[in-house]
């Protein structure tokens, strides 16, 4: 693709990196073949390669973008499918965050959607705000209907009940219940460790039954990707600068073999932060440390070794993969064989590559898309009878939970299960469960 910056523009290295990301382009469009909005919309303009365009034009032009382009990069889900399917290697990734950090710089949004944007960047950001908040909104949660848009979305995504404190939030050391054979941190992160800290327990229980020792790092909570992927460039690099301090003291002081993330979507930024840091002197070297030796859960337990199942197992399971699963990470086989290696029968979903329509913030910004996506998600799931769904990252389990009956499990909850722990919740009742 050919690009018009000008010398001054080229100065600068966000202009620098967008326009070497820009030229990789050759208009092919297998991309708009999967990606999800194109194929529920059905507009040019709502494919990778539409946006493309648009990104080129707002950063030639400089200054303020046009409404209507801020309208479709705002429907982006940043799935990242473009990115396994384009031919030509095109960095999407990175040119769409390029993009919304100078629309959150330069664009003067409605009132409404400012403050809902800010409210959501901090809330969710913030256990005690965010635990405050559902607590409050439980309240309000059976009148989710009567609420239009996306405060009706939001409301009706609230869960019935909020957990309490887990002794897994703690900072601390976990020690290895088996011979050790690592050492790890666990990224106990801000949303899940409110909404589910059982999957932060689960994690806890099968790394230590497995030999494993999990440190949490005392500041290492958040990792930035929620504000990161909202445009909020220097929050984003606060929060995972914390981070970052957190597991550089413990990689200095006893070591970490691993920097361990049981939500995809976290460890997708994560893994970037080399990327993210690489103008910033005072962290490019740490961060780079940091995004050197995070991995997914599954990548760890797959690295060690899953103990034989210890309870009846051998139901049947459908994979959902999610996005910053497969397409981010690029990590396919690992969930699939532990799943196998605990003796569930695990099948694939149709159109497995397709969003669900959580992508982090994306089911309460742009509600009908995502409900869209979930329901051809659900439909997909239920077309081949699970007894439950696997999922590796929480906004795609709540997401899919919120339109299907088929009950929806952390990989990590049922692993640990399988090789001593508790029944999940989502399955205790579940009469495929009481074998």
């Amino acid at each position: 693709m050919q690009t018009n910056f000008s010398l001054a523009q080229l100065a600068r290295d966000d202009v620098q990196t967008a326009e070497k990301i820009l030229r990789k382009c050759v208009h092919c469009g297998f991309c708009t073949a999967t990606c999800p909005t194109y194929v529920v919309l059905g507009d040019e303009l709502d494919s990778p390669r539409g946006r493309i365009y648009q990104i080129k034009a707002m950063l030639e032009q400089d200054g303020p973008p046009p409404e209507n382009t801020v309208k479709h990069l705002d429907r982006c889900l940043t799935c990242l499918s473009c990115m396994t399917t384009c031919p030509s290697g095109v960095d999407y990734m990175h040119l769409v965050d390029n993009a919304r950090a100078r629309i959150e710089a330069t664009y003067p949004r409605k009132p409404f959607d400012k403050a809902l944007r800010s409210v959501l960047a901090t809330l969710l950001t913030s256990p005690r705000l965010f635990r405050l908040a559902l607590l409050a909104g439980s309240f309000v949660r059976p009148f989710a209907e009567a609420f239009p848009g996306r405060v009706g979305a939001m409301l009706g995504l609230l869960p019935k009940s909020v957990p309490g404190p887990s002794y897994s939030d703690l900072p601390g050391t976990h020690p290895a219940q088996a011979p050790k054979v690592k050492r790890v941190a666990l990224l106990i992160g801000c949303a899940q460790r409110v909404l589910a800290p059982q999957i932060n327990e689960a994690t806890i229980r099968l790394l230590t039954r497995h030999g494993v020792e999990v440190v949490v790092a005392k500041k290492a909570e958040c990792c930035g990707a929620l504000t990161h992927h909202m445009g909020k460039t220097h929050t984003a690099h606060e929060q995972a600068k914390a981070s970052i301090d957190g597991w550089i003291a413990e990689m200095d002081g006893a070591g970490l073999d691993a920097i361990v993330v049981n939500a995809s979507g976290c460890g997708t930024t994560v893994k970037d932060y080399g990327t993210m840091f690489a103008n910033d002197p005072a962290y490019r070297d740490k961060a780079a440390r940091v995004a050197a030796i995070a991995r997914d859960i599954t990548e760890v337990m797959a690295e060690i070794g899953l103990q034989a199942p210890s309870v009846p197992t051998g139901q049947t399971l459908a994979y959902h993969s999610a996005c910053s699963m497969q397409h981010g990470q690029r990590i396919k086989d690992p969930p699939r064989a532990l799943l196998a290696a605990a003796g569930f029968t695990v099948k694939e979903i149709p159109e497995a590559h397709l969003c669900c329509g959580s992508a982090g913030t994306y089911n309460m910004l742009q509600p009908e898309i995502s409900g869209q996506l979930r329901d051809r998600k659900a439909r997909n799931i239920e077309s081949v009878a699970p007894d439950a769904v696997a999922a590796g990252n929480l906004g795609c389990i709540t997401q899919i939970s919120s339109g299907t009956g088929i009950p929806v499990v952390h990989t990590v909850e049922l692993l640990d299960w399988a090789t001593g722990g508790p029944k999940p919740d989502a399955v205790k009742d579940h009469p495929a469960f009481r074998r």
